[in-house]
């Protein structure tokens, strides 16, 4: 074959991916008028397609090229590859893997069947001025998912699935012999097996039917299914766990021991699984040990086990409103790891000799035996730090003395630097069938702050034993270390410069001011501003552009440090019950304290992405089970009207927030009839064109609830004229941040995490 020729002739099929060629079209275009040279094309066209480069069109002897073999050589400037972000209607957007590149706006007959989330490789328009820039899928290089929820229509011959995600902007054709017995009406998860290139819609089977859309069980299954988390263990992971027995009096005894030194645990009161104790003691240098044990979960789960595959696979605990869906079974996460009191448990340990400054003088990390002597929830400890006097207990005395040292080590991280990413947690009260009784906003205080903090302590700590040389010789088991081993962090890169100068100019038209002068000062301004939007109806909006400002946390092996908590080492080392990387950290740990050589750098990077993949759609389930609850809690209350918020301005209406349970709806801006009103983008509100009435970000408002779609959970408000006590008023001027305030404890009240 000639090279040369080849090579040009599928430059032609590069540039022209959608078009089919014959022989003559390919001739006239390279000017090849002489029998012979076309003879010559027509061998190469023809050897090409054997190899797989080309692909014969419908129409005999004309041919495309194979989006699948795209050699990269030939591929030109203008294609770009990234991930597909599919919006309501089929528009989309390409997200460019190529970091600082804009987004790439893709018009819904442009979209080439590829689906939300898929890596696409896009062909770029020529830019138009005013215009973002502008693409054509022309290759799905990997499927983000195959499988979705959805309602069955059935027809008499074959059926749709409607999918239940906003961001499927198709149904799925299924075949009459491919249904499974499911009826008309059921709630199904549906594998797609194909898209034909000329046909609109893939085909699919019903792989489980879920049952009657609106029962909660279902839909909350529906919500797992369609983040792609399963429904159960395998028979092997639920076999294995059977067969774990408690450990042996030898392996007790090879361990330091704490039973007896005073050791408790502070969680939410309806937690089951414990996978972190505090113990602590007064020292004869006046100076006091304080350790954080945490669940040595690496004892029970070998790597390779079935548990442990199946654990990687979910990569995380799921916490849905009325459930947790464990990454371990539950014998190991609420029996044998779980620091239950006065239960002997194994642990992993980071014990810290502190004074009252918060100043840590010694650390030893290791294996250990406890027996927590208190179970305690943190309202417990709460009214314990509320009193501000001991009851005479030791572990009154315990919780006094260590929320003195977690405030000093919370102000030390404010002045540092550290980011308050704190957001409100929406709790219900369900009946005995799960149904949202009540709405009310959970509320971070210092018992947490405590937790978090010596949780936060011993994470950095770890980290820096493997990524400071200079730090090793304290820690007890080894003195050789390397800073270039391979390790699991938890990094947080700073923020974009573009992306941070719109937010700030956003927050500036809405009345507040940051200052972006250096990493301190803008600290300062962002626990400023989240301080001072705490309650408006500005809160959720700007909250969430905030944390679209900021880089994502992820997991890692190449360390970054840590913006937002302004920690140059740092991962996650206290959860291993609930979070997979623990347990990878855990395995390391233990390795290198032992002197083993480092692990392969590229096979554990590859582990850290799937986890955080994980974490990311395990937030997004849990956001759509509270958007659910919310749906349900609001769909026997129409026509009541409750204050709220306005949260958001759309062309398509505004956003409310009802005060007091964060329940949000949107007003239509059809159903404003007083007037005929326009969005002002910049400005963040809508403006009537004849009397100039205005509905502005943060303004409270009456509403009506007027429809709930529980299926779709959406919720639609109607305006009631506003009280005089309820007119709208200015922003107030920002004032100094309050240092006290930190999130609370990290994977356990369900903040933002870390």
């Amino acid at each position: 074959m000639n090279e040369q020729l080849a090579k040009t002739i599928l430059k032609i099929f590069v540039n022209n991916p959608f078009d089919a060629f014959n022989h003559k079209q390919i001739s006239s275009r390279l000017g090849i008028n002489t029998k012979r040279d076309r003879q010559e094309v027509i061998r190469t066209m023809q050897e090409l397609a054997e190899q797989k480069q080309l692909v014969e069109d419908d129409h005999k002897g004309k041919y495309k090229i194979n989006p699948k073999n795209i050699n990269d050589d030939l591929v030109p400037h203008n294609y770009v590859v990234g991930t597909i972000d599919m919006k309501q209607g089929g528009k989309a957007y390409v997200i460019p893997d190529e970091e600082g590149r804009e987004d790439i706006q893709i018009a819904p007959n442009n979209t080439h069947h590829a689906l939300h989330g898929d890596t696409v490789r896009v062909l770029m328009f020529p830019q138009r001025k005013m215009h973002k820039p502008e693409g054509q899928v022309v290759e799905i290089m990997k499927r983000a998912r195959t499988r979705f929820v959805g309602v069955l229509q059935k027809q008499e011959r074959f059926a749709f699935m409607v999918s239940d995600s906003r961001t499927m902007p198709v149904d799925i054709f299924i075949h009459a012999d491919d249904m499974g017995g499911a009826e008309n009406g059921e709630k199904v998860l549906v594998e797609m097996t194909e898209w034909p290139e000329r046909m609109n819609n893939p085909v699919g089977k019903v792989v489980k039917r879920l049952g009657k859309p609106g029962d909660n069980n279902v839909e909350m299954q529906s919500i797992l299914a369609e983040y792609d988390f399963p429904l159960e263990f395998p028979k092997a992971a639920e076999d294995e766990a059977k067969k774990i027995r408690k450990p042996t009096k030898k392996e007790m005894a090879s361990r330091k021991d704490f039973r007896d030194v005073l050791t408790f645990t502070i969680d939410p009161a309806d937690a089951k699984d414990f996978d972190d104790a505090l113990s602590y003691r007064v020292l004869e240098n006046g100076r006091v040990e304080v350790g954080v044990h945490i669940a040595d979960v690496s004892y029970y789960v070998k790597p390779g086990s079935a548990i442990d595959r199946e654990a990687y696979e979910r990569g995380t605990s799921v916490y849905l409103v009325d459930r947790t869906i464990p990454m371990l079974p539950e014998k190991l996460c609420n029996d044998v790891c779980s620091l239950r009191q006065d239960e002997e448990k194994l642990c992993f340990s980071v014990v810290m000799e502190m004074d009252n400054k918060g100043k840590v003088h010694k650390t030893w990390m290791g294996k250990t035996v406890i027996r927590s002597n208190r179970r305690m929830a943190y309202e417990e400890a709460q009214a314990v730090i509320d009193s501000g006097v001991s009851d005479g207990t030791d572990v009154a005395d315990a919780i006094l003395a260590l929320h003195g040292i977690a405030t000093v080590l919370r102000n030390q991280r404010y002045k540092s630097g550290a980011i308050n990413f704190e957001s409100q947690e929406v709790k219900f009260i369900l009946d005995e069938n799960a149904h949202p009784t009540g709405v009310y906003i959970k509320e971070s205080k210092e018992a947490n702050w405590l937790i978090e903090e010596f949780m936060l302590l011993a994470n950095k700590t770890v980290a820096e034993y493997i990524g400071k040389p200079s730090k090793t010789s304290r820690a007890s088991k080894t003195s050789k270390t390397s800073s270039t081993r391979t390790f699991v962090y938890r990094v947080h890169d700073e923020p974009n410069p573009e992306k941070l100068n719109t937010f700030v100019e956003f927050v500036a038209k809405l009345g507040f001011s940051m200052k972006v002068g250096s990493r301190k000062a803008l600290a300062e301004s962002y626990n400023n501003l989240f301080r001072d939007i705490a309650g408006r109806g500005e809160e959720n909006m700007i909250d969430t552009i905030a944390i679209r400002t900021m880089s994502k946390a992820y997991y890692s092996t190449e360390n970054i440090g840590h913006y937002g908590l302004a920690f140059p080492y740092y991962t996650h080392f206290t959860s291993p019950i609930r979070r997979y990387p623990d347990l990878m950290v855990h395995r390391l740990l233990e390795r290198y304290l032992e002197g083993g050589a480092s692990v392969n750098a590229d096979e554990y990077e590859d582990y850290c992405r799937h986890c955080s993949v994980m974490e990311k759609k395990a937030a997004d389930a849990e956001r759509t089970s509270v958007k659910y609850k919310q749906a349900e809690f609001l769909a026997d209350k129409l026509g009541q009207v409750f204050p709220a918020l306005i949260s958001g301005v759309s062309k398509w209406g505004i956003y409310a927030e009802i005060e007091g349970n964060k329940c949000e709806g949107m007003i239509p801006i059809g159903s404003l009839k007083d007037d005929y009103y326009m969005l002002d983008e910049d400005n963040y509100q809508v403006i009537g064109r004849r009397h100039g009435r205005t509905y502005k970000l943060g303004y409270p408002v009456n509403i009506r609830v007027k429809r709930v779609d529980m299926l779709k959970k959406q919720i639609d408000f109607e305006l009631v004229e506003e009280e005089p006590s309820r007119k709208p008023t200015k922003p107030n001027k920002p004032s100094k941040p309050n240092k006290s305030s930190t999130s609370g404890k990290s994977g356990k009240t369900r903040r933002r995490k870390k």
